[in-house]
This record gives structure tokens, C-alpha cells and sequence, in this order.
């Protein structure tokens, strides 16, 4: 769907490549019949950008947790069923890693079936578990902590485990030159010795971003958006004073390592890359669904603060934002979800049940 499931995908390729291994990622989506994958996102990026109501609405009736009948993923997923097993079989794969909650669906059902011959082994990259991640017929998830890993086991009977996220090595990595251009850059900015990132995700879906903006730069912060492909809303951030309003960026962990905090709406791939990058994360007016659940779950283990409104965000920036104790302390809680290599411990899998 968004950029945030392709970029897992494809750190998790490189590494393998970098072992001398081979690695085919596959969005499941593609291998759909047509049209249905490409309506699927076309769907659901238009309600998230102009309906957002209504993907809160399905989130309630197919995603949350819980008990009671609800239509399961499982009949749209196994449509793809035959052309990830010839491309399994093909390939000559040894493992099945799915990143995507409907891929999820479809090895669970493939391996419950006797039909996809390796192991499937889950990494589950939301802080909030939801149900259409859930299936027994997967052989181990991976977690980005230690409750959803619980959650797993509870609802599965699955083996699970925390492993952390799964981010590029330049996250968690020092600062290097990059990070030096981006303070330059910042520092031809009213407020830029406080820059703070706002994320709004790949394709640029916030609620009330130009207002949440011009706050911070009334308060002498320097609100760094980013706009992901939305020019439109690129546009209308350029006419707010003080604001430096950024397209699609290549180079993220210099950007993060350059700032002072993060503004999340998803507590996805670009709230984890903030944890890794030594940077706190406040939460504010987060996507429905399974974004608000995320961004209440990261607050209650204690690794960002979820600000409720406007107040409140400018007060949890002007603590975390200076030096001292509380900034450390949650930077040292953010970097300790960093625990395992997902790919080291997906091959220890395969080689456990005998593939």
C-alpha cells in the first residue's frame, strides 16, 4: 500500500545480498488478477487522503482484535495462491518472509493447506497487532515488541518473538556528512538549531498539517514536513511562514539525524527510523485505524509521547527537544527495540523445521 511495507521488503533483500544470498521480493498485491490488486490501493489511498472515515470504519470491521464474526482475508488472499507457490517453487526459496498483512493471510493459508512447502515467518511491522496479521498456519513471527509478540502467541498459538524493527544500517549508525548538509540547510532558517520533522507518510496524508505547522514556527520551532509525493500539499505548506516543506527524500537518516524530533501520524516505518536514529517521536492527529491504535501503543510502552492537541504537542517538543535526562532517556528507550537481525533469525526457522 504505502512505502513503508516496500521499504522492510527491501532492506530485508539487501541484506541478504550482502550475505551472498538471494532475495526476490514480490508485492502480493501484483500477484493479484487483475485489475483487483491495482483498485485495492487505488482504494485505499483514496480514502485515506479524502475519506478517511471510511478506512476507520473498515479498520472496525475487519482489522481490530477481538472476538465476534468478522470476514477474514483469507478468500481475497489465497487468489494469489498460485503464483507465489510457482514463484516459491521456481526460485528454489528456502523461506517465506511476508511484511504485508494480506501476504500474511496467504501463507497462513498456504501452510495450513499442505501447499506451500517452506516456512512462512512473519514480520509484523505494526506497534498494534490487528487480526488480518493474525493466521495459525504461519510457522514464527517476528515483532517489533515484546506485547505484540504476546498478542501472537495468545490469539495463534504461534511461536513469536520480539525482534525490533527493521531499518538500514544508516539509521542507527553515526551521524556522518549528510546530517552536517542537512543542519546547513537548516540553518538558513528562521529557528533551524530546532528543526522538527512532520511526517505525513509516502503519500502525503495528514489531517491539519498546514495548522500543526504554522503552530510550530510561531512557537521557534522549525517545522521540517515532510510531503512524501503529495505536491499539493507541498504547495500549501509553501505559503506558510517559516515552514521548509519537502517532497519525496532519499536520504533519511541524514535528515533524522539532523533534527531534534519527529512529529508521527502512523507510528510506521518513518517512526522507527526515528527511534533508531536517536530522535523522539510525539505523536499527533495520527491516521484512524490502525495509525491511532499504533501511536497509543508506542506512548504506553513509553517510547513517544501521543499529544492529544495542539498544547500538548508544543509542550512534549519543548521537553524533548532540550538536552537533559528525559531527552536521553527516551532516545535510550526508542534505540533498545533494536534487538535482533529479522533475516538471521528467519533462516534459523527454516533450518529448524528441516527446509
Amino acid at each position: 500500500m504505502g512505502a513503508g511495507h516496500d521499504t522492510v521488503a527491501r532492506e530485508l533483500a539487501r541484506r541478504a545480498h550482502e550475505r551472498g544470498q538471494r532475495a526476490e521480493v514480490v508485492d502480493v498485491l501484483d500477484l493479484l488478477p487483475r485489475p483487483l490488486g491495482a483498485a485495492l490501493r487505488h482504494g485505499y489511498r483514496s480514502a485515506v487522503l479524502h475519506a478517511p472515515w471510511t478506512y476507520a470504519a473498515v479498520y472496525r470491521a475487519l482489522l481490530r482484535r477481538g472476538g465476534g464474526p468478522r470476514p477474514s482475508g483469507v478468500p481475497l488472499a489465497r487468489l494469489a495462491a498460485g503464483p507465489l507457490t510457482e514463484r516459491v517453487e521456481a526460485g528454489g526459496a528456502d523461506v517465506v518472509v511476508p511484511v504485508f498483512h494480506l501476504a500474511a493471510q496467504l501463507t497462513g493459508h498456504l501452510r495450513a493447506r499442505g501447499l506451500l512447502r517452506v516456512p512462512s515467518t512473519v514480520c509484523l511491522v505494526d506497534f498494534a497487532v490487528h487480526r488480518q496479521w493474525l493466521h495459525p498456519g504461519n510457522d514464527r513471527y517476528f515483532c517489533l515488541t515484546e506485547e505484540a509478540a504476546r498478542a501472537v502467541r495468545a490469539d495463534t498459538g504461534t511461536p513469536a518473538e520480539a525482534t525490533g524493527p527493521v531499518v538500514a544500517p544508516g539509521f542507527l549508525a553515526a551521524p556522518d556528512g549528510r546530517a552536517a548538509h542537512w543542519r546547513d540547510r537548516f540553518a538558513r532558517h528562521p529557528h533551524g538549531d530546532r528543526p522538527v520533522v512532520l511526517s505525513s507518510g509516502a503519500w502525503g496524508a495528514a489531517f491539519g498539517m498546514p495548522a500543526t505547522a504554522r503552530a510550530l514556527a510561531h512557537a521557534g520551532f522549525l517545522p521540517v514536513v515532510l510531503c512524501g509525493r503529495n505536491e499539493r500539499l507541498r504547495a500549501r505548506l509553501h505559503e506558510v511562514p517559516g515552514v521548509l516543506a519537502l517532497g519525496w527524500v532519499d536520504d533519511m537518516p541524514g535528515l533524522l539525524h539532523a533534527a531534534r524530533a519527529l512529529v508521527d501520524n502512523a507510528a510506521g516505518q518513518t517512526a522507527v527510523q526515528a527511534l533508531a536514529a536517536g530522535l523522539p517521536v510525539v505523536g499527533h492527529r495520527p491516521m484512524p485505524g490502525h495509525g491511532a491504535e499504533g501511536v497509543a501503543r508506542m506512548a504506553a510502552l513509553g517510547i513517544s509521547d501521543a499529544a492529544a492537541d495542539t498544547t500538548a504537542l508544543l509542550a512534549s517538543l519543548e521537553r524533548l527537544t532540550a538536552d537533559g535526562p528525559e531527552r536521553t532517556g527516551r532516545i535510550a528507550r526508542g534505540r533498545a527495540l533494536f534487538r535482533q537481525d529479522v533475516l538471521s533469525r528467519a533462516a534459523e526457522a527454516a533450518r529448524a523445521v528441516g527446509v
